[in-house]
């Protein structure tokens, strides 16, 4: 569900008309609808168990005022950088809900985030064992960690975006999963709390969880009898969202029913960590038609939005649905186009022999469901300006990120004394 609909024939974001925006910062911008956040981020909660930790995953979109909105709704934060740590501090989110993935965390970030008091490390190597264990000892501290698993199971998911299969570089393999814990055991800066586990994101179907958390439960009831005091589970995050018309993703009530069984009985605090699934369709990408162009063979909408402000659809070959801002008529012509943007490349593509209501220059148009994995992968390839986010509330809009200026983006660099 969204709050991104038609209004008296103009799409509107909750109760703010899009052009209204797009009059106020000009195309192309994101836009968040906050309502979207809240209402998501509530029934994921509601699905978990008791005093489940929900760790929003920052890497989809990590708009400090995303941050602070979920944060306000006692969200965690799962991170992969001590960029991201200082975002989702400075957003409001205790240390003591922060968990740190990510396979080369290095020295400075594990040093800050001990420093910091974070929750816990999810520790993806011995090698990295060994780090934490050496810097926790300097401090005087014992680290909390969990011992990423990669339980080699298929996500069935985009090859870009699997993460639990034996050839993928995340987490300690399996057949090496006891004998890592041992090691860990032996380290005296550590305190080996959990077990985590992070098969891949935009999971469509609940199978490869099940078959995950299985070996999750199994494990940690082997670790166990081995004589570890394991208390806590992260069971990563991962679930998919419907970026088609008429794509069903299973239910957060569904994959809660799945939760509760793998670790019914296990009494270990529980972390999971959304991303996607909290903040993808509470975004839209919205654009100008510059001109329609009719080739040989194709008619091309050419967008003011390139693949440097999205470029899902050209790494991930993704879908997203695109609508015009203002509702086309009953029964108005519908054309067959290619949706590019302006950038000098042909993997400037959002869509490929799309129908779409006829459209002309100066157009505006919504690329739905942007809100995860939009902005926060988005360059300055092109020379091409970062696109303005926008947060609405109700009836109320702000810029949260402006619009970057070209001479703001050449004022960062810096001539070298011998070419001044």
């Amino acid at each position: 569900m969204n709050h991104f609909d038609y209004r008296g024939g103009i799409l509107c974001a909750e109760d703010v008309p899009l052009p209204e925006i797009a009059r106020a910062v000009g195309t192309p911008f994101y836009c968040y609808s906050t309502a979207t956040l809240e209402r998501h981020y509530r029934v994921f909660e509601a699905a978990m168990p008791p005093g489940t930790l929900v760790a929003y995953a920052v890497k989809a979109n990590g708009n400090l005022s995303v941050i602070k909105t979920l944060a306000k709704l006692g969200a965690g934060a799962d991170i992969v950088s001590v960029g991201e740590l200082q975002r989702v501090m400075a957003g409001g989110v205790p240390p003591s809900k922060i968990v740190f993935s990510g396979v080369g965390k290095k020295r400075a970030e594990i040093a800050a985030a001990l420093d910091a008091g974070i929750f816990q490390f999810n520790v993806e190597s011995e090698p990295e064992l060994d780090v934490i264990n050496e810097i926790a000892l300097a401090k005087g501290q014992r680290a909390a960690v969990a011992l990423r698993i990669n339980p080699d199971v298929d996500a069935r998911t985009h090859a870009k975006i699997s993460t639990g299969k034996a050839e993928n570089k995340f987490g300690i393999g399996w057949s090496r999963a006891q004998a890592a814990y041992a090691y860990a055991a032996k380290l005296p800066g550590l305190d080996v709390a959990g077990v985590a586990v992070h098969i891949g994101s935009q999971i469509t179907e609940l199978e490869p969880f099940r078959q995950t958390f299985s070996k999750v439960a199994d494990l940690v009831r082997i670790l166990r009898a081995a004589g570890h005091k394991i208390s806590r589970v992260d069971l990563g995050g991962g679930l998919g969202v419907p970026y088609k018309t008429g794509m069903a993703p299973p239910d957060p009530s569904s994959y809660g029913e799945l939760v509760r069984a793998a670790v019914d009985g296990l009494d270990v605090q529980l972390t999971v960590e959304p991303g996607r699934l909290i903040t993808a369709n509470a975004g839209v990408l919205i654009a100008e038609v510059i001109y329609v162009k009719q080739g040989d063979e194709k008619a091309f909408v050419i967008l003011d939005a390139g693949m440097n402000d999205l470029i899902r659809p050209a790494m991930y070959e993704a879908w997203h649905d695109i609508v015009p801002v203002r509702q086309p008529a009953q029964g108005v012509q519908r054309r067959v186009y290619d949706v590019v943007g302006p950038v000098c490349e042909s993997a400037d593509l959002f869509a490929r022999d799309r129908e779409l209501p006829a459209l002309s220059a100066g157009d505006l148009v919504a690329i739905l469901s942007t809100g995860a994995y939009g902005a926060v992968q988005a360059s300055g390839y092109n020379a091409r300006p970062l696109a303005p986010e926008i947060l609405v509330r109700g009836r109320q809009f702000a810029v949260t990120r402006p619009r970057e200026s070209v001479e703001e983006t050449i004022a960062r660099e810096r001539w070298p004394e011998w070419l001044a």
